[in-house]
């Protein structure tokens, strides 16, 4: 194994059990489970078509294997359902429910059905069921808190299956028969026990065996932990393992008596690291997080969360990097030791420790997608070897895989409340890295969340330009997907928070964007009147590029509202700002929209000039699109004018070109595809933080910028 952080060369593990292990007893509760598959419902026995997925619930204590059992059932059922299983977790590690609008969404993007980002949780259930309405397959849930969870996820279809697992009951749910689950008996405990500690000492000493089979109450996470101290101390009897167990009293379940006894025997580095992996986010670890929490090297933590996965401490996962679990029934037992022997300041140092690694991982998984920029190559070689990534193909598996744990950090560095600045970092970089290897409007609905949890910090800290910053951000992709109104409020919250902060560039930007969500609604008066406010300061400022556009987007208002007049001096000065800067294509379009409002405005021959020249200015941009579009409206003006020979001449003469120059874009993307860089998406609409150093200011910069 190397020390690179993505490694697609690693041996998958069996996915049957948490561990990777064979499946072991549970043949009536696997019977039942089946049975019930094929059960009639209420609904059928009434003679009623059934409206949902049936579901199967399998309830148990965390180690109880109630997960495996799951895992299993969906081994032997899955081949029934051709459109595949879909997993979820509905709890946190520390027990917390998952919102039913991100597990909604997660299941969505596994099906690659795209969901509008910030949708509220009943349009994400609405659009699961309709995505779920014409497939058959198996939804596992995992770790269920309640009904109301469940209700949510559940397809309105028959041909589907949910297999739910929960600690008890789950009240609300009709026709569900739950599956209750005890120890496991004493044959398949005792072979559990053989398998992970080896064959001599079980059969030599069966009754010891037994015995201690009794102390765990069968519990496979308790036998998991058992069998794994056995294994790691060949010498000795399996009976001196149970007197040790019974010695340590009756307080507390078997994995509880289980996991005290084997922390005191780990190494005190290895005992360290497994306290602190609780503040793994979502649970999960890599060889880096582990690293950056215990304060060791990348190959240190690898071979000490393997020897910790070996001893059934933690779960292996099946994946192309080498990720692990923290068992759930381990990590309030965990946690509790840790309260109890690390100190407060030291958890602490541990969690901006796995922050800061986190921020430098997202840094060179961005800047492998800028290497044609010489001053981010020599970046990137002053990057230590073990953060580096071979190429943006293996940056970009790594964010997508990693993105469950990547977001979680975000929540989690937020919620915490004193690492702020680091969570600042993190979201910066995270939004960053995503926009360059997803493109911004792929990863809309992680942006979605990562802006709404900078707000949250902006706010807390009374962060202006932040706050700004994450209005607009979360206002624009509001408007991309139709909640105007919504939009319109953002821009005007940020328009206060940009004048709080004294930040010229986010009033200008809210002025703008207010006024589009105004010309959105159709209110044309308001969108002029915004449009001109955000043009005044931008020629207030000298800004020239920004000041054309702005002459045009007022144009666009005053054409909207009838005013021709308006429009047409907005287009002329928008010409004349084009010629200034020296910009050929932005003179050719704005003598295009002049053109038209011509038209509009009852002036056909003043449209014919114009156009004219607008052709000459889009043959110097060797804007050969525009030249055709062009074409056709001197073709449509010349038809009401009375020339129709003239008119049909410049048709044929836009269909040549319009046809040229789709089979030169086809020939030119009928190459090999590479991987986007930065910048790809809606471009400079969509905006990262980034803190200044040292202060609490920021500036609002394009996702493609250098750091």
């Amino acid at each position: 194994m190397t020390d690179q952080v993505v490694d697609t060369g690693g041996v998958r593990t069996s996915a049957r059990t948490p561990d990777g292990s064979q499946f072991l007893g549970r043949t009536r509760e696997l019977k039942e489970l089946r049975a019930d598959i094929e059960r009639a419902g209420l609904d059928t026995l009434s003679g009623r078509k059934a409206p949902r997925a049936r579901v199967l619930l399998i309830a148990g204590r965390p180690g109880s294997g109630r997960t495996a059992l799951a895992e299993e059932l969906v081994r032997q059922v899955g081949d029934r359902y051709p459109d595949g299983v879909l997993r979820a977790r509905l709890s946190e590690p520390d027990g917390t429910p998952v919102p039913v609008a991100r597990t909604a969404r997660d299941l969505l993007t596994d099906l690659d059905v795209p969901a509008p980002p910030g949708a509220a949780e009943d349009d994400l259930s609405a659009a699961l069921r309709e995505a779920l309405a014409d497939r058959r397959v198996l939804l596992l849930l995992d770790d269920a808190a309640d009904a109301e969870q469940v209700d949510a996820l559940l397809p309105d279809t028959p041909a589907c299956l949910a297999v739910v697992v929960s600690g008890g009951p789950l009240t609300g749910i009709s026709d569900v028969r739950p599956c209750t689950l005890g120890g496991l008996d004493t044959k398949s405990a005792v072979e559990l026990l053989t398998r992970l500690s080896g064959a001599v000492r079980i059969t030599v000493d069966p009754r010891a065996a037994e015995g201690l089979v009794e102390v765990c109450q069968g519990q496979p996470a308790a036998l998991t932990l058992a069998g794994g101290w056995l294994a790691a101390r060949p010498k000795s009897a399996v009976s001196d393992l149970a007197k040790q167990l019974r010695a340590e009293g009756e307080e507390g379940t078997p994995p509880g008596r289980l996991l005290r006894l084997v922390h005191a025997s780990l190494p005190a580095p290895a005992a360290r690291m497994l306290r602190l992996l609780t503040l793994a986010p979502a649970g999960l670890v890599d060889p880096h997080g582990a690293s950056a929490l215990a304060g060791c090297s990348v190959d240190g933590a690898h071979t000490t969360l393997d020897d910790l996965a070996a001893l059934g401490l933690l779960h292996r996962l099946d994946s192309p990097l080498p990720q692990y679990r923290v068992p759930g029934c381990l990590h309030p037992l965990l946690k509790a030791l840790s309260e109890t022997q690390d100190r407060p300041a030291e958890v602490q140092l541990a969690r901006a420790r796995m922050l800061e690694r986190t921020v430098r991982l997202l840094q060179s998984c961005r800047a492998i997608t800028e290497t044609d920029s010489p001053e981010t190559r020599q970046k990137l070689l002053g990057v230590p070897r073990a953060l580096r990534f071979p190429n943006p193909r293996a940056a970009a598996d790594w964010l997508r895989l990693r993105r469950p744990a990547l977001l979680a950090s975000a929540r989690a560095a937020v919620a915490d409340g004193e690492l702020d600045t680091l969570a600042r970092r993190l979201m910066s970089q995270l939004v960053r890295a995503m926009a360059a290897h997803f493109g911004t409007q792929a990863a809309a609905g992680d942006l979605y969340e990562i802006h709404g949890l900078v707000l949250d910090v902006a706010e807390r800290r009374n962060l202006p330009r932040e706050k700004a910053a994450a209005l607009l951000n979360l206002g624009d992709l509001d408007a991309r997907t139709g909640r105007t109104r919504a939009a319109l409020a953002r821009f005007r919250a940020a328009l206060d928070a940009g004048r709080e902060a004294d930040d010229p560039y986010a009033t200008g930007r809210a002025m703008e964007s207010v006024g589009g969500a105004h010309l959105e609604l159709g209110d044309y008066d308001r969108a002029a009147d915004w449009f001109g406010r955000a043009l005044a300061q931008r020629l207030a400022r000298g800004e020239r590029a920004e000041t054309a556009r702005l002459y045009g987007r007022t144009a666009e208002a005053h054409t909207y509202a009838g005013r021709y007049g308006e429009a047409q001096r907005n287009w002329r000065a928008a010409v004349a700002v084009h010629r200034k800067n020296g910009d050929v294509a932005g003179h050719a379009r704005a003598l295009s929209e002049l053109a038209r409002v011509q038209e509009y405005a009852g002036r056909p021959e003043d449209s014919l000039r114009t156009c004219q020249e607008a052709i000459e200015w889009a043959r110097r941009a060797e804007d050969v699109r525009l030249q055709g579009a062009l074409y056709l409206r001197l073709a449509d003006t010349l038809d009401r004018l009375g020339d129709p020979a003239a008119a049909e001449l410049h048709r044929g003469a836009a269909r040549r070109m319009l046809v040229e120059e789709t089979d030169a874009a086809e020939t030119a993307g009928s190459g090999t595809a590479s991987i986007t860089g930065p910048g790809t998406g809606s471009g400079a609409d969509d905006k990262a933080i980034e803190p200044e150093h040292g202060g609490n200011a920021c500036e609002i910069r394009s996702a493609s910028n250098e750091d």
